[in-house]
């Protein structure tokens, strides 16, 4: 058996996880109803593990971190255990989903066990139901996650269940075979250093490009009630846009479709200060991650089968003291721009890239170490995930629309996931359950100000839907 080790970014992902620091992703898939038999949803996913050898392993330590951990094949592995049935109360309406999402996700993932669930969720209006996904970020980045959505659902309403095919999981490595094992993969891997240290060297030159762009960050952001002390519990709230109407906005002002998304949370931001009573003055400083992966014909970065983290993050200063939306559109361009020119995200990739010559020992011991420090740089994080713009299905059921999770943490009380699919851009706001009840004020937000951003541009605006 080849150990496969995990890389320095998903080993950070792992190392930085608490009680408080929940580091899973995942996304709430609402599905035309009647809903199936769980029996049928659980047919589906066993014959489609296969394809997704990750949901079948776990994540082993090697003893005194002497090297990075690595995923082995889970001897007990049981589906029962990940594939999760629950209803929601009467009415089964948005309010109740949401408190059961918050619920569920609150809840951090069995480290001993392969970092997935998926909760097949019954008793929602209009004859719906739901799958609430939750994967560990270890595992997959927002793109990642996209591609594992399309590996388990179908593409088709009547395609055939895969059978499920017999598997038995390689012999689980004892604590000295995995350490000598590991070891003697590191000492392999010194051998290729010059080619590594020549890969990082070419990098140098973005990074320095980046350099001042990426420097902005040491400096103090907004100090605002949007960042503290944070507890397990979550808040959860929604909004969708229509792709059309943000292509309006794009034909009539200009800007990217991330800068039109942006612009829109900046105004939700905006909102929730306000009617807090606090200072709108000072630009909230965001994180958002960019993945470096290969990209189509569209510019639209795509999934490459390996599952791992390919991400860098640039920080963008939203402008929630403007008042005139195409103004706070403009902003956001230019500053997007600005970094795109520069090539902020390949230089901080290349940047995190160097911490694999980090000694995981040391790593591991600082990572929860900085999670637990006040920081007052980052605000918040506004994450934007391209989806499939074509139908999926599940158990025969069409799926009608995905709404993304982002996990909080670091003293970030509130977060902000996009993810587009099949002609609608669904955005999920994640709060922390004691400092962000209000929460689906930045929902709200996100409504207004793309019916800002429309008039602006002289297209028709319209009520979306908010949870």
């Amino acid at each position: 058996m080849t150990l496969d080790a995990l890389g320095p970014i998903d080993t950070g992902f792992l190392d930085i996880e608490d009680d408080v620091n929940q580091m899973h992703i995942g996304a709430v898939l609402i599905m035309e109803g009647p809903p199936p038999p769980v029996e049928r949803l659980t047919e589906m996913v066993a014959g489609k593990l296969n394809a997704v050898p990750r949901y079948r392993q776990i994540v082993r330590r090697v003893v005194f971190d002497a090297a990075r951990p690595v995923w082995v094949d889970d001897p007990d592995f049981d589906l029962d255990y990940h594939l999760r049935h629950v209803a929601v109360p009467a009415p089964g309406g948005e309010a109740e989903l949401r408190v059961l999402v918050g619920d569920v996700m609150g809840r951090r993932l069995d480290q001993d066990r392969p970092l997935w669930e998926m909760w097949m969720v019954e008793g929602l209006e209009q004859d719906r139901w739901a799958v609430i996904t939750k994967v560990h970020h270890c595992l997959a980045d927002g793109v990642g996650g996209v591609e594992l959505l399309g590996l388990i659902l179908d593409a088709e309403p009547d395609a055939a269940p895969v059978p499920e095919t017999p598997w038995r999981p390689d012999p689980l490595p004892g604590r000295l075979d995995l350490l000598v094992r590991s070891m003697a993969r590191t000492a392999s891997g010194r051998g290729r250093f010059f080619d590594a240290a020549k890969e990082s060297l070419s990098r140098l030159d973005d990074f320095a490009r980046s350099l001042p762009s990426l420097l902005r960050v040491v400096t103090p952001a907004a100090n605002c009630s949007i960042n503290g002390p944070i507890g397990q519990h979550r808040r959860w709230a929604t909004a969708s846009v229509p792709i059309s109407e943000i292509k309006a906005v794009r034909s009539g002002l200009g800007g990217s479709f991330n800068d039109v998304s942006l612009a829109a949370i900046t105004r939700g931001f905006r909102g929730l200060l306000e009617k807090r009573g606090e200072s709108v003055e000072r630009p909230l400083r965001t994180c958002v991650p960019v993945s470096v992966r290969a990209r189509d014909e569209r510019g639209v970065a795509v999934g490459d089968g390996t599952l791992s983290n390919k991400v860098a993050a640039v920080f963008v200063d939203l402008p929630i003291g403007i008042s005139d939306p195409v103004r706070r559109l403009e902003s956001i361009s230019a500053q997007m721009s600005s970094i795109k020119e520069s090539n902020q995200a390949q230089g901080a990739y290349g940047a995190v890239s160097l911490s694999k010559y980090v000694h995981p020992r040391l790593a591991s011991a600082a990572m929860p170490l900085i999670s637990r420090l006040p920081q007052r740089n980052i605000n918040t994080i506004a994450t934007n995930i391209p989806g499939p713009q074509f139908p999926l299905y599940a158990a025969g059921c069409r799926m009608v629309a995905a709404f993304p999770y982002v996990p909080i943490g670091m003293q970030v009380r509130i977060a902000v996931a996009i993810l587009s699919y099949d002609g609608e851009v669904h955005f999920g706001i994640t709060g922390d359950f004691d400092h962000a009840p209000d929460v689906d004020v930045v929902a709200e937000g996100i409504k207004i100000g793309m019916d800002e951003l429309l008039s602006a541009a002289g297209a028709p605006s319209h009520t979306y839907h908010v949870t």
